[in-house]
Protein backbone atom coordinates (compact mmCIF):
# COMPACT_ATOMS: atom_id res chain seq x y z
CA UNK A 1 0.00 0.00 0.00
CA UNK A 2 1.63 3.85 -0.80
CA UNK A 3 1.98 5.92 1.84
CA UNK A 4 0.50 9.53 1.02
CA UNK A 5 0.71 12.76 2.94
CA UNK A 6 -1.30 15.99 1.85
CA UNK A 7 -0.19 18.99 3.19
CA UNK A 8 -2.82 21.98 3.82
CA UNK A 9 -5.81 23.32 6.12
CA UNK A 10 -9.16 24.21 6.63
CA UNK A 11 -11.61 23.30 3.18
CA UNK A 12 -8.74 22.54 0.83
CA UNK A 13 -7.17 19.97 2.56
CA UNK A 14 -10.56 18.33 3.37
CA UNK A 15 -11.26 18.37 -0.56
CA UNK A 16 -7.80 16.03 -1.11
CA UNK A 17 -8.37 14.50 2.10
CA UNK A 18 -11.90 13.08 1.37
CA UNK A 19 -10.68 12.56 -2.61
CA UNK A 20 -7.47 10.34 -0.93
CA UNK A 21 -9.63 8.69 1.25
CA UNK A 22 -11.68 6.89 -1.63
CA UNK A 23 -8.26 5.27 -2.53
CA UNK A 24 -6.44 2.36 -1.02
CA UNK A 25 -3.53 4.16 0.23
CA UNK A 26 -1.72 4.52 3.69
CA UNK A 27 -2.94 8.34 4.05
CA UNK A 28 -1.35 10.96 6.65
CA UNK A 29 -2.43 14.57 7.00
CA UNK A 30 -0.19 17.61 7.87
CA UNK A 31 -2.12 20.51 9.05
CA UNK A 32 -1.59 24.29 9.51
CA UNK A 33 -1.02 25.12 12.84
CA UNK A 34 -1.30 28.97 12.55
CA UNK A 35 -5.02 29.77 12.45
CA UNK A 36 -6.39 32.89 14.39
CA UNK A 37 -9.76 33.29 13.33
CA UNK A 38 -13.31 32.66 14.16
CA UNK A 39 -13.62 29.90 17.14
CA UNK A 40 -9.55 28.64 16.79
CA UNK A 41 -8.79 32.66 17.43
CA UNK A 42 -11.16 32.66 20.05
CA UNK A 43 -9.52 29.83 21.68
CA UNK A 44 -5.69 31.05 20.99
CA UNK A 45 -6.31 34.25 22.61
CA UNK A 46 -6.40 32.77 26.40
CA UNK A 47 -5.40 29.41 26.33
CA UNK A 48 -1.66 28.37 24.65
CA UNK A 49 -2.87 25.61 22.70
CA UNK A 50 -3.03 24.71 18.82
CA UNK A 51 -5.57 26.15 17.31
CA UNK A 52 -8.01 23.30 16.49
CA UNK A 53 -10.06 24.65 13.50
CA UNK A 54 -7.85 23.03 10.79
CA UNK A 55 -7.08 20.17 12.37
CA UNK A 56 -10.81 19.24 13.09
CA UNK A 57 -11.73 19.85 9.71
CA UNK A 58 -9.01 17.30 8.60
CA UNK A 59 -10.32 14.69 11.10
CA UNK A 60 -14.06 15.16 10.26
CA UNK A 61 -12.63 15.01 6.28
CA UNK A 62 -11.38 11.28 6.72
CA UNK A 63 -14.10 10.08 9.49
CA UNK A 64 -15.36 6.39 8.98
CA UNK A 65 -18.86 6.83 7.42
CA UNK A 66 -20.03 4.49 10.07
CA UNK A 67 -19.10 7.27 12.19
CA UNK A 68 -21.40 9.38 10.92
CA UNK A 69 -22.81 10.39 14.02
CA UNK A 70 -19.48 11.29 15.70
CA UNK A 71 -18.29 13.50 12.40
CA UNK A 72 -20.87 15.44 12.70
CA UNK A 73 -21.47 16.22 16.50
CA UNK A 74 -17.15 17.35 15.60
CA UNK A 75 -18.95 20.13 12.98
CA UNK A 76 -21.74 21.10 14.37
CA UNK A 77 -21.53 24.96 15.76
CA UNK A 78 -23.39 26.40 18.92
CA UNK A 79 -25.88 29.28 18.49
CA UNK A 80 -27.06 31.70 20.19
CA UNK A 81 -24.81 34.79 21.61
CA UNK A 82 -22.91 33.46 24.78
CA UNK A 83 -19.22 32.65 25.26
CA UNK A 84 -19.92 28.82 23.43
CA UNK A 85 -21.45 30.65 20.35
CA UNK A 86 -20.04 29.90 17.24
CA UNK A 87 -17.11 27.28 18.38
CA UNK A 88 -17.87 23.96 17.14
CA UNK A 89 -18.08 21.00 19.76
CA UNK A 90 -15.02 19.59 17.82
CA UNK A 91 -12.68 22.11 19.06
CA UNK A 92 -14.08 22.02 22.61
CA UNK A 93 -13.50 18.53 21.96
CA UNK A 94 -9.87 18.86 20.84
CA UNK A 95 -8.86 21.78 23.54
CA UNK A 96 -10.05 19.06 26.43
CA UNK A 97 -7.30 16.75 24.26
CA UNK A 98 -4.94 19.45 24.00
CA UNK A 99 -4.87 20.06 27.74
CA UNK A 100 -5.28 16.74 29.11
CA UNK A 101 -2.04 15.57 26.65
CA UNK A 102 1.47 17.00 26.77
CA UNK A 103 1.89 15.79 22.73
CA UNK A 104 0.11 17.40 20.87
CA UNK A 105 -0.04 14.51 18.22
CA UNK A 106 -1.22 11.96 20.80
CA UNK A 107 -4.26 14.95 21.36
CA UNK A 108 -5.38 14.53 17.93
CA UNK A 109 -5.25 10.75 17.69
CA UNK A 110 -7.33 10.73 20.51
CA UNK A 111 -9.95 12.67 18.41
CA UNK A 112 -9.52 10.88 15.59
CA UNK A 113 -10.00 7.34 17.28
CA UNK A 114 -13.52 9.12 18.51
CA UNK A 115 -14.66 9.66 14.64
CA UNK A 116 -12.82 6.88 13.10
CA UNK A 117 -10.48 8.92 11.16
CA UNK A 118 -9.35 6.88 8.02
CA UNK A 119 -5.98 8.92 8.05
CA UNK A 120 -3.58 10.26 10.67
CA UNK A 121 -3.57 13.63 11.51
CA UNK A 122 -0.87 15.58 12.33
CA UNK A 123 0.31 19.12 13.28
CA UNK A 124 3.29 20.35 10.40
CA UNK A 125 4.40 21.80 14.41
CA UNK A 126 3.67 21.80 18.20
CA UNK A 127 4.02 25.15 18.01
CA UNK A 128 1.27 27.32 17.07
CA UNK A 129 2.31 29.47 14.46
CA UNK A 130 2.06 33.11 13.14
CA UNK A 131 1.45 34.39 10.16
CA UNK A 132 2.88 37.77 8.88
CA UNK A 133 2.78 38.58 5.38
CA UNK A 134 4.09 41.89 3.26
CA UNK A 135 1.64 43.59 0.79
CA UNK A 136 2.34 46.19 -1.76
CA UNK A 137 1.22 49.75 -1.07
CA UNK A 138 2.06 52.39 -3.28
CA UNK A 139 5.70 52.69 -3.92
CA UNK A 140 6.19 50.30 -0.60
CA UNK A 141 4.74 47.38 1.09
CA UNK A 142 2.78 47.08 4.48
CA UNK A 143 3.14 44.10 7.02
CA UNK A 144 0.01 42.51 8.22
CA UNK A 145 0.15 39.58 11.21
CA UNK A 146 -2.32 36.89 11.44
CA UNK A 147 -3.58 34.39 9.44
CA UNK A 148 -7.05 36.11 9.54
CA UNK A 149 -5.67 39.51 8.80
CA UNK A 150 -3.50 38.35 5.86
CA UNK A 151 -6.40 36.63 4.23
CA UNK A 152 -8.83 39.33 3.81
CA UNK A 153 -6.17 42.09 3.27
CA UNK A 154 -6.52 44.38 0.31
CA UNK A 155 -3.65 44.39 -1.47
CA UNK A 156 -0.68 42.47 -3.53
CA UNK A 157 1.15 39.72 -1.08
CA UNK A 158 4.51 40.06 -1.39
CA UNK A 159 6.44 37.82 0.94
CA UNK A 160 5.25 35.97 3.33
CA UNK A 161 7.02 34.25 6.24
CA UNK A 162 6.49 32.50 10.14
CA UNK A 163 6.72 33.56 13.39
CA UNK A 164 9.13 31.71 14.97
CA UNK A 165 10.78 31.63 11.77
CA UNK A 166 12.44 28.54 14.03
CA UNK A 167 9.95 26.76 14.95
CA UNK A 168 10.15 22.73 14.75
CA UNK A 169 8.51 20.36 12.78
CA UNK A 170 6.46 17.99 14.25
CA UNK A 171 8.83 14.74 14.35
CA UNK A 172 6.12 12.62 13.62
CA UNK A 173 5.40 14.78 10.08
CA UNK A 174 9.02 14.74 8.93
CA UNK A 175 9.02 10.93 9.49
CA UNK A 176 5.63 10.79 7.57
CA UNK A 177 7.38 12.87 4.62
CA UNK A 178 10.42 10.62 4.54
CA UNK A 179 8.93 7.75 4.22
CA UNK A 180 6.18 8.66 2.11
CA UNK A 181 5.57 7.76 -1.78
CA UNK A 182 3.50 10.60 -2.52
CA UNK A 183 3.50 14.29 -1.39
CA UNK A 184 0.07 16.30 -2.26
CA UNK A 185 0.13 19.75 -1.95
CA UNK A 186 -3.12 21.58 -2.22
CA UNK A 187 -5.64 23.07 -3.53
CA UNK A 188 -6.05 25.64 -0.20
CA UNK A 189 -5.72 28.64 0.43
CA UNK A 190 -2.50 29.68 -0.97
CA UNK A 191 -0.49 31.86 1.03
CA UNK A 192 -2.20 30.63 4.64
CA UNK A 193 -2.40 27.10 3.92
CA UNK A 194 -0.51 25.55 1.44
CA UNK A 195 2.91 27.82 1.32
CA UNK A 196 3.27 27.73 4.96
CA UNK A 197 4.48 24.03 4.88
CA UNK A 198 7.42 25.67 3.26
CA UNK A 199 8.43 28.05 5.48
CA UNK A 200 9.54 25.59 8.01
CA UNK A 201 13.40 25.32 7.29
CA UNK A 202 13.08 21.42 8.48
CA UNK A 203 9.34 20.44 7.22
CA UNK A 204 10.70 22.47 3.87
CA UNK A 205 14.41 20.38 4.01
CA UNK A 206 12.80 17.21 4.74
CA UNK A 207 10.09 17.61 2.09
CA UNK A 208 13.26 18.19 -0.79
CA UNK A 209 14.91 15.49 0.57
CA UNK A 210 12.26 13.02 0.56
CA UNK A 211 12.19 10.44 -2.54
CA UNK A 212 8.32 10.41 -2.77
CA UNK A 213 6.18 12.14 -6.18
CA UNK A 214 5.05 15.64 -5.57
CA UNK A 215 1.83 16.96 -6.62
CA UNK A 216 0.15 20.50 -6.60
CA UNK A 217 -3.06 20.79 -6.91
CA UNK A 218 -4.09 24.10 -8.13
CA UNK A 219 -7.59 26.50 -6.63
CA UNK A 220 -10.29 26.75 -8.89
CA UNK A 221 -11.01 29.91 -7.89
CA UNK A 222 -9.75 32.97 -7.02
CA UNK A 223 -9.39 34.04 -3.03
CA UNK A 224 -9.07 37.37 -1.39
CA UNK A 225 -5.17 36.53 -0.69
CA UNK A 226 -4.65 36.00 -4.16
CA UNK A 227 -6.57 38.34 -6.18
CA UNK A 228 -5.29 38.82 -9.25
CA UNK A 229 -2.85 36.15 -9.06
CA UNK A 230 -3.20 33.62 -12.46
CA UNK A 231 -2.77 29.77 -11.88
CA UNK A 232 0.46 30.33 -13.24
CA UNK A 233 0.85 32.93 -10.76
CA UNK A 234 0.23 30.16 -8.14
CA UNK A 235 2.59 28.13 -9.60
CA UNK A 236 5.52 30.68 -9.62
CA UNK A 237 4.85 31.59 -6.53
CA UNK A 238 4.95 28.21 -4.79
CA UNK A 239 8.24 27.66 -6.79
CA UNK A 240 9.34 30.79 -5.01
CA UNK A 241 9.59 29.35 -2.04
CA UNK A 242 10.15 25.66 -2.87
CA UNK A 243 14.08 25.73 -2.58
CA UNK A 244 15.56 22.44 -3.64
CA UNK A 245 12.02 20.91 -4.01
CA UNK A 246 11.31 19.00 -6.83
CA UNK A 247 7.72 18.52 -8.01
CA UNK A 248 6.01 15.59 -10.33
CA UNK A 249 2.55 16.87 -11.38
CA UNK A 250 0.49 19.96 -11.58
CA UNK A 251 -3.41 19.35 -11.41
CA UNK A 252 -5.58 22.23 -12.78
CA UNK A 253 -9.32 21.92 -13.20
CA UNK A 254 -10.49 24.77 -13.49
CA UNK A 255 -11.82 25.55 -17.07
CA UNK A 256 -9.55 28.30 -18.26
CA UNK A 257 -6.67 25.90 -18.15
CA UNK A 258 -9.08 23.42 -20.15
CA UNK A 259 -9.32 26.57 -22.55
CA UNK A 260 -5.86 27.63 -22.72
CA UNK A 261 -3.15 25.75 -20.90
CA UNK A 262 -0.27 27.38 -22.37
CA UNK A 263 0.98 29.53 -19.54
CA UNK A 264 0.10 26.98 -16.78
CA UNK A 265 2.23 24.60 -18.88
CA UNK A 266 4.94 26.71 -18.89
CA UNK A 267 5.05 27.45 -15.20
CA UNK A 268 4.47 23.89 -14.60
CA UNK A 269 7.61 23.07 -16.70
CA UNK A 270 9.53 25.75 -14.64
CA UNK A 271 9.24 23.05 -11.41
CA UNK A 272 9.95 20.22 -13.62
CA UNK A 273 6.24 18.89 -13.40
CA UNK A 274 3.84 17.72 -15.92
CA UNK A 275 1.05 19.64 -16.28
CA UNK A 276 -2.40 17.33 -15.57
CA UNK A 277 -5.68 19.11 -16.58
CA UNK A 278 -9.02 17.62 -16.03
CA UNK A 279 -12.69 19.00 -15.43
CA UNK A 280 -13.26 19.08 -11.75
CA UNK A 281 -15.67 21.55 -10.36
CA UNK A 282 -18.28 20.45 -8.71
CA UNK A 283 -19.86 24.12 -8.63
CA UNK A 284 -16.87 26.58 -10.41
CA UNK A 285 -15.36 26.88 -6.60
CA UNK A 286 -15.20 23.56 -5.06
CA UNK A 287 -13.70 20.07 -6.63
CA UNK A 288 -15.77 17.29 -6.92
CA UNK A 289 -14.20 14.66 -4.78
CA UNK A 290 -15.12 11.27 -6.84
CA UNK A 291 -13.40 13.30 -10.11
CA UNK A 292 -10.47 14.53 -7.80
CA UNK A 293 -9.81 10.98 -6.68
CA UNK A 294 -10.19 9.73 -9.64
CA UNK A 295 -7.16 12.20 -11.72
CA UNK A 296 -5.04 11.62 -8.22
CA UNK A 297 -5.36 7.50 -8.32
CA UNK A 298 -5.11 7.11 -11.75
CA UNK A 299 -1.42 8.87 -11.50
CA UNK A 300 -0.67 6.66 -8.33
CA UNK A 301 -1.08 3.90 -10.22
CA UNK A 302 0.44 5.08 -13.23
CA UNK A 303 3.53 6.42 -11.90
CA UNK A 304 4.43 3.72 -9.24
CA UNK A 305 1.62 1.86 -8.57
Amino acid sequence: MQKVVAFGGGRGLSASLRALSKLDVDLTAVVTVADDGGSSGDIRATRPVLPPGDLRKALVATADPARAEAAELFSHRFGGDDFLAGHPVGNIVLLSLLERHANPVEAVAAAGRMVGARARVLPMSCTPLVIEADLAEGPGTRTITGQHDVAVADGQVEDVRLLPADAPACPEALEAVAEADWLVFGPGSWYTSVIPHLLLPSLREGIAASAARKIVVLNLSEEKETDGLTLAGHVDTLRRYAEGVRFHYVVSGDARTLADPRSLNSAAQSLEARLVAADLAADGVTHDVASLAAVLGKLLVEDGG
